[in-house]
């Protein structure tokens, strides 16, 4: 009897075994997290975009009302031109401001002048945007120069934009909320029915995660095609799923392995003058200077190789609005940029009237990119002591221009003349410089979307020649 009471006192006295929580709900616990921060950082993000948009187009209504009233009030002298700020729907309230207070009228102004708007009206500031209060109500006011001497200040009321900012965050909020349960919802659901097949592929799955080897495979039944079940088609997704895995995970490390490749010299020397710029104390101007040169060059090498693979990840030329330019204009500033960028490479450029005045539809921004990619192109090519030649001239029948970048570098092999604007394609020659393989890819893909066309020779003499043959508008006969 002593025993046995004994025995159960040991019994009552042995600690409970905490147990985890099923899978299951585990799994439904973290679906339902995901889902729901989800749609939280999605309704904080359309917060944000529907803030910023509201405050855009509020300060473009005020830019135009600012336009307006210094069209209207240019021959007024300073004072309050306009002052209906009081009322919601009045149009917007206006005064001139001189640059001295001296010339200040005998009327008090409506909006607050400052030392700012002194600046402003003095063309020593440019124009800039402020919040203060008209009668008891919030503004938003614009300081922008009128005519010489004077600056127009001009305001909105805006707690219109307060109002839509309050609603469009309870309305999200409420979305947001609603959201939650919606997300517990569907955790329950995922972990119901995904779990169910997946039990009897728990040891394999076991193995890959331990091994962590995106190689393995789950081995398949033999069985005649159309009977295979759902733990079947479960495993043929999964192995699928392994290849793709196995696929990205490579794709992954190659471009790692690339991108630390082209960035670990820009960033290290980046690091390396930043270091010795937080020295600025200790350097002479000279030192100064070279360093301060040579980080805005590293800055602009890893901003160029940035911006390429970026271009490159859409895959093609993004549609934009074209705009009626002069080609040859574009490719005198880029020359100059070339120029600056290039310090110790003389740049030659020569162009004939008829070219000069050649007009042709583009995006300017993407033409002078392009310009820019064959001039750097030209540039790291070229010997110590060597030139790049460019030339822009007209066709004959009117409708092209023709521009060439020459350098007088080692050029360009026959074999790699088919494959120098493949993507990431670097001929052998060009190894051990500067760059990612994308400059001229962009180039020729810029090419295309302008209804241009680029090629690669080899020029007489040595080096290489890119020839640009851009369609422009013809002349019309009087």
């Amino acid at each position: 009897m002593t025993r046995r009471r004994l025995g159960a006192a040991r019994a009552v006295s042995r600690p409970r075994r905490h147990r985890r929580p099923p899978l299951r709900r585990r799994l439904a616990l973290t679906a339902s997290a995901a889902v729901a921060g989800v749609a939280l950082a999605v309704c904080a993000g359309a917060y944000a975009v529907t803030v910023y948009t509201l405050h855009r187009q509020f300060d473009l209504q005020l830019t135009q009302a600012a336009t307006l009233a210094v069209q209207q009030h240019q021959e007024n002298g300073p004072g309050v031109q306009a002052g209906e700020c009081r009322y919601l729907a009045a149009p917007a309230c206006a005064q001139l401001v001189p640059g001295s207070s001296a010339e200040d009228p005998h009327e008090p102004y409506l909006l607050p002048v400052t030392d700012a708007v002194r600046e402003v009206a003095g063309r020593r500031r440019a124009p800039y945007f402020s919040t203060a209060s008209v009668a008891g109500n919030p503004v938003r006011v614009l300081t922008t120069p009128a005519r010489k001497g004077l600056a127009m200040q001009v305001a909105l009321r805006s707690d219109g934009v307060q109002r839509a900012e309050r609603q469009a965050a309870g309305l999200l909020a409420a979305i947001g909320g609603a959201g939650v349960p919606v997300a517990a919802l569907l955790g329950y659901w995922v972990s119901r029915s995904g779990l169910a097949p997946v039990t009897r592929l728990t040891s394999t799955a076991e193995r890959i995660t331990a091994t962590r080897d995106a190689g393995l495979r789950i081995e398949l039944p033999v069985e005649p095609r159309g009977s295979d079940d759902e733990i079947t088609r479960l495993a043929v997704t999964f192995n699928t799923m392994l290849d793709a895995l196995e696929e990205s995970l490579a794709a992954q490390r190659r471009l790692v392995a690339d991108a630390s490749h082209e960035l670990r010299t820009p960033l290290t020397a980046l690091r390396a003058n930043a270091e010795i710029l937080l020295r600025a104390d200790q350097l002479t101007p000279r030192q100064r200077e070279r360093a301060t040169g040579a980080l805005t060059r590293q800055l602009r090498e890893v901003t160029t190789l940035v911006n390429d693979l970026i271009d490159l990840a859409r895959g093609e030329e993004p549609q934009q609005a074209l705009e009626s330019v002069q080609p040859v204009a574009l490719l005198e500033h880029a020359v100059g940029a070339a120029r600056d960028h290039w310090p110790h490479v003389p740049f030659v450029l020569d162009t004939d009237v008829s070219a000069a005045s050649a007009l042709a539809a583009a995006v300017p921004s993407r033409l002078t990119r392009l310009f820019s990619n064959l001039l750097d192109n030209a540039a790291k090519f070229s010997p110590p002591g060597g030139h790049v030649e460019v030339a822009a001239h007209r066709s004959p029948d009117g409708t092209r221009v023709e521009i060439t970048i020459r350098d007088h570098g080692p050029g360009i092999d026959t074999d790699d003349l088919p494959h120098v604007f493949d993507r990431f394609y670097r001929a052998r020659a060009a190894r051990a410089l500067p760059g990612s393989g994308l400059g001229l890819a962009m180039a020729r893909q810029i090419a295309h979307t302008h209804h241009a066309e680029l090629t690669a020779h080899q020029a007489p003499g040595g080096g290489a020649l890119f020839r640009l043959r851009l369609p422009v508008d013809t002349p019309t006969s009087a």
